[in-house]
């Protein structure tokens, strides 16, 4: 018996499900290129091989025995599996077209990633970007169980990953550098400068939800030079940081934020900005895992990213 492979191959199948869709040994032979001998010969191979017929006749008429309808079943889900194969083979392979998928942590300022992406589309439009916004814990979950393909947060994070374990199993591409910045009712205070928690003990706050980033700093730092009877007093929390912003305007609260969200819509807060002495300098960085960059439209798009941030 010939061997079952060698029969059995993408091009004896697509000459089979082609003689199905003419049930004409002359037609399916012009179609395919060949000589209608030619298409008998590859179809009796395969009958030879199952050892069954799989095409009976009804005068001049062709039909599909029960072998040749599972045959057909068979042979259509092969081709479609190694179709999918080679197209996901080609996509692996190709820096201008695919998905790539972005995780972006709820609290980061990221009014810049919108134009990134409008100019990135612009020039790559068979490159689909999937966007999402994250809680730290979900963004994590989704880089590590490799869901998403780079995520843009705040580093050190220092509630979920150590710096050695990001320089172990990630990468990283600083964006910028930030600073938590206070956005006060105070009076006395002057803008810009720099105070001591000790100054803000009284204050009411309105802030990100417990676990953002920003509020575990702010948290941390209230724990560490004051009293420890002393907590953050947090009346109202958003996610939002639009929503955060507008209720600290309305209300008597103070709020915090980052730098660069400041900077972006300081024409639009009439509240004093100011720093916190001795404050924690962090990043907005993007992080991918190691290994990310040989898929070459990942590297593409960290590459346009490279050339756009100084801008």
């Amino acid at each position: 018996m010939p061997k079952m492979d060698a029969i059995l191959s993408s091009k004896s199948l697509h000459y089979f499900l082609q003689l199905i869709d003419t049930m004409n040994y002359t037609q399916a032979a012009q179609i395919l290129g060949i000589t209608q001998p030619a298409l008998t010969q590859q179809i009796k191979k395969i009958e030879h091989a199952i050892g069954t017929p799989l095409f009976g006749q009804m005068g001049k008429k062709l039909y599909l025995t029960e072998a040749g309808k599972q045959l057909q079943v068979g042979a259509i889900k092969l081709l479609g599996t190694m179709n999918s194969v080679v197209s996901d083979i080609q996509e692996f392979t190709q820096a201008d077209r695919g998905n790539i998928s972005i995780g972006v942590l709820e609290s980061v300022n990221c009014e810049w990633l919108q134009k990134f992406l409008v100019k990135f589309n612009q020039k790559y439009p068979d490159i689909t970007i999937n966007l999402s916004c994250f809680n730290r814990k979900d963004l994590w979950y989704n880089l590590d169980n490799n869901l998403i393909d780079l995520a843009i947060l705040y580093i050190p994070d220092v509630a979920k990953k150590s710096q050695a374990s990001l320089n172990n199993q990630y990468e990283q591409m600083k964006i910028n550098d930030e600073r938590l910045i206070i956005l006060t009712h105070l009076a006395n205070l002057e803008a810009g400068e720099a105070y001591p928690i000790s100054t803000f003990t009284k204050q009411k706050w309105v802030a990100y939800p417990d676990g953002f980033f920003l509020t575990q700093l702010m948290k941390e730092k209230f724990e560490s030079r004051v009293n420890i009877k002393k907590k953050l007093d947090i009346s109202m929390s958003f996610s939002s940081t639009e929503q955060l912003v507008a209720t600290a305007i309305a209300t008597n609260y103070d709020t915090f934020v980052s730098h660069s969200y400041y900077q972006a819509h300081k024409n639009d807060i009439n509240l004093t900005p100011v720093f916190l002495k001795d404050d924690k300098k962090f990043l907005t960085s993007i992080v991918y895992r190691k290994g990310k960059k040989d898929v070459p439209r990942v590297a593409n798009i960290l590459a346009e990213f490279k050339q756009f941030l100084p801008k």
